[in-house]
């Protein structure tokens, strides 16, 4: 047997690589020249790894003919093939290590020349940051090695190839690689050179690698320091007055840092060649009592996963681009990232070392793939593939080591389990004892300090917290996370307040992390964003890629602003009509002094009068009763409540004064309902029916008319444009109601007339409303009446039939002309709401547009419902509750929402479609995750509901 030996052979070579050094701590020096090689580059894309030769890499080579791609980029995403969306499964045949013969590949090239400044002695290295997902790289003709693991840094010694002007940097690019196996990580396909390519000066008697070492003692209030570094040199921190030799442990008082209180010591590393700057922060994480605890206190995660992602670059970030995240987060009460499912680019953990964001630093694997058949030949339980994942760890651990704000090494994600894991864990150990070890995957936690889940219900949640989850001795004894919950797929999630009331009632649940920051959509101006299947892909998973709390464009979702108002870090109660409210600390660490309280009084929605409340400087856990001022005399019969707000007393590094922290609304008197008293009775016409202000059709009994106002297709409505979490996910056990629905027909329901009443007082319409092919129905009778300048309907729905499924909605549709355009309204606001996703949902008197209304989820999708309205004005029409009512408008019907599959798909039509809902479905996440729990499911029972219709007369 013979077997062919190519010069391509390292792609499918498990081993990570050769030629680069070892890897390193990441840091800039002050007085280290380097040279950024970013920015335009030559290109030329293969079809095959083999189509061209290497002669592109010599010296001498013109390139001028080629392309122009920009680094850091992905060449897909700038007109050289086409990018790919899978959730899990692999693009290519499975059979390690190999890959296709069709395996795109780009060929790059960068010519420069050394700045004057550039120094003559010592030698330089090449670091990429970040290159999809297999790299050959040459300099000024030389092949100095090549190396897999996408999202990790990789260093070359060049010093000795350098010129002073002309070198040529080529770099060989496979989309394709073994590494391709260990990177299969729910995200975009996206090769290319994405992360900075930077050239380094290394004077002689350089630093080389460091570990900063800065623990804290909580009891002594003492921190201590210790830098171990490869070449000997001296620590000066001048603000503790520290100056110590390298390897030599100092302890001083200090403030720690911690994710709510950041505190950063600016030092030095003075070694002979060079001066490395050192931000320093003081923290002891442990594993005390089953717990995870920092500097003696236990933590709680309010947590998002993050992929890096950006609309036009793909995950070529930018620093302002990191910085939008993090301070976005830091806005919405957000305190930890778990970084899935790979190490970020480093600058991000310096935005979290400066602002406070606990990390969960993951390793760049997972093999999820190798699921589609039972995880055989997983790399991770394969010996051969071992030295690939402890390079891949030593690359993250090593990169990163000296970040406050990394609390917990992760193994990966997904990759199911074996020996490679253990070995991985088991570097860490050696390695870094001062953070905790994670992996999801590890459900008897052999290697792990801490029992992950993924998307666990609520119910198991509990039975965690309490302990009844069973397992081993060592997995009950151990804290619990859910690394990901909440799936913020298109409208949701939904019951992450029920979550959070876990996380807050048992204290081994130690909070978790919401899937995912950002929706992955690429702009694309045929659909606005683009999504898996757009771009001819033969296997993808659809919009799956789009389920963060952030639209592409970093627009926070609905789901963002119902998370912050969940995590609040200052928890309000109290009791409206006797004026009073019970403030607590609920930060693990800060107390209030940087915070002002303000109250507010609400009559019929506006403010009539507002000032400070004093609320002492609580510490962590305390609380205070706190007394509201004497409240306004009330209008009569108005509706009245009081709302307080937690806000920033000061500009901070992360949000402005006046930033809203932590909210509550307290009822005092409720409204009084607008009663409407029967005056004026039906009086038939030849082709009409008048009752007070209103005309409707003498055969039909519908409604055409309020005085001035037209009015169209009035009628029961159950059907909602199905959410990505009404869908649903095929490895869900749950109903997944959108299909149900569906099935039934609730998209195509059947209005059958049985009679049209008229009465001494009243109009009653009497209706079937019902699916096709099925017996179930729902008997609908419309009762109107008028005191002669408003109509009362009164809707009674009483079911038929044996319905085992909820509906979605219940209440009427009608349209109003399309000039119907501003929307005013006494309810929940300003964005939309359903019953497990309105914690965010404040009272008051709003405006807005109707197009202002839409919630624009990348899959078109029910969205858009304001809740808890009591009255609602919109074209000319005023509708008022009974007490209360959803209300949505669009320029569309449902049904055109619901078969959009971009937002590009909706076009106004000629008319507004209103909804006025009685009741709606709850919303869950079981895009991947539970369902709506039973008490926010709409059931088919026996209902009656109200509205007072009028015309506004301006």
């Amino acid at each position: 047997m013979s077997f062919r030996t190519t010069a391509t052979d390292y792609v499918e070579d498990v081993s990570p690589g050769s030629g680069a050094l070892p890897p390193r701590a990441w840091y800039a020096s002050s007085d280290a020249t380097s040279l950024s090689l970013n920015g335009s580059w030559r290109f030329r894309l293969s079809a095959t790894v083999d189509a061209e030769d290497d002669s592109f890499a010599a010296e001498g080579y013109d390139a001028g003919d080629w392309a122009q791609v920009s680094v850091p980029g992905h060449w897909v995403l700038q007109g050289h093939g086409s990018p790919i969306y899978t959730n899990h499964l692999y693009p290519f045949p499975v059979d390690p290590p190999r890959v296709p013969t069709e395996n795109p590949t780009g060929d790059h090239v960068r010519t420069f020349d050394l700045p004057s400044e550039w120094p003559s002695d010592g030698g330089a290295v090449l670091r990429f940051d970040g290159v999809e997902s297999c790299a050959r790289v040459w300099l000024n003709g030389t092949d100095i090695g090549e190396f897999k693991g996408s999202r990790l840094p990789h260093e070359f010694a060049v010093g000795h190839l350098l010129k002073p002007s002309g070198n040529v940097l080529a770099v060989r690019v496979h989309q394709w690689s073994a590494g391709s196996y260990l990177e299969d990580q729910d995200q975009w396909w996206l090769p290319g050179i994405f992360r900075d390519v930077t050239l380094l000066h290394r004077p002689a008697g350089s630093a080389l690698d460091f570990f900063v070492h800065a623990s804290y003692d909580h009891l002594a209030g003492e921190g201590t320091l210790r830098v171990d570094s490869d070449v000997d040199g001296r620590v000066l921190v001048p603000a503790l007055d520290i100056d110590v030799a390298t390897g030599e442990p100092v302890t001083v008082p200090v403030r720690p840092w911690t994710a709510e209180t950041p505190r950063l010591y600016d030092g030095e590393l003075v070694t002979e060649g060079e001066r490395v700057p050192l931000r320093i922060g003081f923290r002891t994480v442990a594993l005390e009592d089953g717990l995870i605890k920092v500097n003696g206190r236990a933590i709680l995660f309010k947590g998002v996963n993050r992929h890096e992602w950006h609309p036009e670059k793909g995950r070529a970030l930018d620093l302002e681009t990191m910085r939008e995240d993090v301070l976005l987060m830091k806005r919405h009460n957000i305190n930890a990232v778990r970084t899935s499912h790979y190490p970020p680019h480093p600058a991000f953990l310096d935005l979290c070392d400066e602002y406070g964001l606990w990390v969960i630093d993951e390793c760049d694997l997972e093999t999820h793939g190798f699921t589609e058949q039972a995880w055989r030949d997983n790399p991770v339980d394969d010996d051969r593939w071992t030295p690939a994942l402890l390079d891949r760890t030593a690359r993250m651990v090593e990169r990163d080591k000296n970040h406050p704000s990394v609390v917990i090494w992760s193994l990966g994600n997904e990759a199911g389990t074996g020996r490679g894991l253990t070995a991985m864990a088991e570097w860490i150990r050696g390695r870094d004892t001062s953070r905790l070890i994670h992996y999801e995957g590890d459900i008897d936690c052999r290697d792990t300090d801490m029992y992950s889940r993924m998307y666990a219900d609520h119910a198991e949640v509990e039975s965690i917290g309490r302990g009844l989850d069973g397992g081993g001795l060592k997995r009950r004894e151990l804290p619990f996370i859910l690394c990901e919950f909440g799936h913020a797929m298109g409208n949701g999630p939904g019951g992450i307040a029920d979550y959070q009331h876990l996380f807050e009632s048992y204290d081994r649940v130690q909070g978790g992390f919401i899937w995912e920051w950002i929706d992955h959509g690429i702009k694309d101006e045929r659909y606005t964003f683009a999504y898996g299947g757009d771009f001819g892909e033969e296997l993808h998973d659809g919009n799956f890629v789009c389920d963060g709390l952030v639209f592409p464009d970093r627009t926070p979702s609905p789901g963002l602003v119902e998370y912050k108002k969940v995590i609040e870090p200052v928890r309000i109660e109290g009791d409206g009509p006797a004026g009073t409210v019970r403030v607590r600390n609920a930060y693990d660490f800060a107390d209030l002094s940087e915070l002002a309280f303000e109250w507010s009084y609400q009559v019929d929605g506006e403010t009539v009068e507002a000032g400070a409340l004093s609320v002492p400087a609580l510490a962590p856990g305390e609380s205070a009763e706190v007394k509201l001022p004497t409240p306004p005399a009330d209008g009569r019969g108005a509706e009245t409540q009081w709302t307080v707000r937690a806000v920033l007393a000061a500009d901070t590094a992360w949000g402005p004064r006046g930033h809203q922290i932590a909210w509550v609304q307290l009822p005092v008197i409720d409204g009084v309902l607008t009663r409407v008293v029967r005056s004026d009775g039906p009086v038939p016409g030849e082709q009409v029916i008048t009752l007070g202000p209103a005309a409707f059709d003498a055969r039909t009994g519908a409604l055409r008319t309020i005085g001035g106002v037209d009015v169209t297709g009035l009628r029961l409505d159950v059907w909602r444009a199905p959410t990505d979490n009404d869908n649903g996910a095929p490895w869900q056990p749950d109903a997944r109601y959108g299909l149900l629905w569906r099935k039934l027909g609730l998209h195509r329901m059947q209005h059958r007339l049985d009679a049209v009443e008229l009465g001494d007082d009243a109009l009653t319409v009497r209706t079937r409303v019902a699916p096709a092919a099925w017996e179930v129905g729902l008997r609908t009778v419309y009762r109107w009446t008028s005191d002669g300048t408003r109509l009362r309907l009164t809707v009674s729905v009483s079911p038929e039939g044996d319905w085992t499924l909820p509906l979605p909605r219940l209440g009427i549709r009608l349209g109003l002309a399309s000039s119907a355009d501003r929307v005013k309204w006494f309810g929940g606001g300003p964005g939309e709401g359903y019953p497990d996703t309105k914690s965010a949902s404040m009272v008051g008197r709003w405006e807005s547009t109707v197009d202002e209304l839409q919630t624009p989820y990348v899959r078109p999708q029910e969205n858009g419902a304001r809740a808890d309205v009591r009255w609602a004005e919109i074209g000319g029409l005023r509708v008022e509750g009974d007490p209360s009512f959803w209300f949505t408008a669009r320029r569309w019907t449902t049904e055109q929402l619901d078969a959009a599959e971009h937002l590009t798909d909706l076009a106004p039509g000629n008319t507004v479609w209103v909804n006025l809902d009685h009741g709606q479905q709850g919303i869950g996440s079981q895009s991947c995750g539970p369902g709506a729990l039973p008490q926010y499911q709409l059931r088919a029972s026996h209902a009656e509901f109200s509205f007072v219709l009028s015309e506004i007369h301006d």
